[in-house]
């Protein structure tokens, strides 16, 4: 029975289990997008997600806790100087599991996991001209469509100026010959 037991087996012995979630964990912080199966995937979201609250603390305290698990200087830099302060207003749920696919050898079920701030940031919202009703938007199209059509006449026109300087140049050549 499993009672009050925490947590995945994910089919390896508890030290391989501990040195995966580091190594995942880690891979996480360094590149904030990583590619996974989807049971190993809800367990690194509980990891990081502490991880990301030791970064809000951001005390000598938690920059130790937070080395002690991750065992790399340089990503506990990044975790409390890059990541953690983006989530300062946000109260939890740091990161994002978003199923994929499906892996081609063992067809296991593939996930990605990114922080959720990551999306937010990249995407801009476009600039919307607002326009008051329907009809105003109609003008502005028939004007368009007038100003193409009055820029294919005016091409019109030189295309046969310029074919009666040609056919007047043939015909002073011809005569010249």
């Amino acid at each position: 029975m499993r009672h009050r037991v925490v947590g995945r087996r994910l089919g390896y012995g508890p030290s391989h289990q501990k040195a995966m979630m580091r190594s995942l964990a880690g891979s996480l912080i360094k590149y904030e997008t990583i590619e996974t199966t989807v049971p190993r995937a809800k367990e690194l979201r509980k990891l990081s997600d502490r991880l990301v609250t030791l970064g809000k603390k951001n005390t000598l305290h938690a920059r130790r806790q937070a080395f002690k698990l991750l065992n790399d200087h340089s990503l506990v830099k990044k975790l409390f100087d890059e990541i953690a302060p983006r989530f300062q207003e946000r109260p939890g749920g740091y990161t994002r599991v978003i199923k994929s696919r499906f892996r081609a050898g063992d067809n296991a079920p593939m996930s990605v996991v990114t922080y959720s701030s990551r999306e937010l940031q990249k995407k801009e919202k476009p600039v919307v001209e607002e326009t008051s009703s329907i009809s105003e938007e109609v003008k502005q199209g028939v004007e368009s469509e007038l100003a193409v059509e009055k820029g294919t006449e005016a091409n019109a026109e030189e295309k046969k100026v310029e074919a009666t300087e040609v056919e007047a140049e043939s015909s002073v050549g011809a005569e010249g010959s």
